[in-house]
């Protein structure tokens, strides 16, 4: 199924209701932050981090991928780090969602210009050529493409805007102003297997008078 919205419009509250029930891995919002990076500079005074070259970061299963990352640590503790990628490229989000026990594994991935990530409100921003995928396993199970995608890991909700179309498109070709999803259905249970059929009742055979 495939929606296209008209331009400017909010793909709003997209909650992850129709889906089958998952969610992003709280646990990822209290664990430390991993950097590698072929450089860094580090100011004190104004808490913040810049890391540059082919930037890798891992926060519990998140995982962050680009060419510069900022890190900022406000007063209550909290990191908050905006990604950005190279000219004509895009940086790459990653993280494992929580699923029911026996069900297959989830991971929502997705690219952006500029990837934003707020510690606070646990809030994923990807700026700029947006697009964000949902897996099961290794199989592609729902695609939004935007021009800001907004993933709230608390509250499992998207939302994707729109933008003001451009005479031939953007630099990929797509018609600017247009929200486009596309949404697997819902797995459906497997169905219980019918009750097996009693066995045939027979009548038992009459005893002689035993002559």
């Amino acid at each position: 199924m495939k929606i296209r919205p008209s331009s400017l419009l909010l793909y709003g509250a997209l909650a992850l209701a129709c889906l089958p029930a998952a969610h992003a891995e709280k646990a990822d919002r209290g664990k430390p932050m991993n950097i590698e990076a072929d450089a860094l500079r580090h100011d004190e005074l104004k808490q913040t981090s810049v890391f540059t070259g082919h930037v890798v970061m891992t926060k519990g299963t998140i995982v962050l991928r680009g060419a510069q990352l900022e890190v900022r640590q406000d007063p209550e503790g909290y990191q908050h780090g905006v990604v950005t990628a190279e000219p004509g490229k895009r940086a790459f989000f990653r993280q494992k969602r929580d699923t029911p026990p026996g069900a297959p594994d989830e991971y929502v991935e997705g690219e952006g210009e500029v990837i934003e990530y707020d510690g606070r409100t646990d809030i994923v921003k990807l700026i700029r050529r947006a697009e964000l995928r949902r897996y099961r396993e290794a199989t592609l199970a729902d695609e939004l493409t935007g021009a800001l995608i907004v993933y709230n890991n608390i509250t499992d909700v998207f939302t994707v805007d729109g933008q003001k179309a451009t005479p031939g498109g953007d630099r990929n070709g797509a018609s600017g102003g247009r929200v486009r999803a596309v949404l697997a259905p819902k797995e459906q249970p497997p169905a219980a297997p019918a009750p097996a059929e009693p066995p045939a009742l027979r009548a038992t055979p009459s005893l002689g008078d035993g002559k």
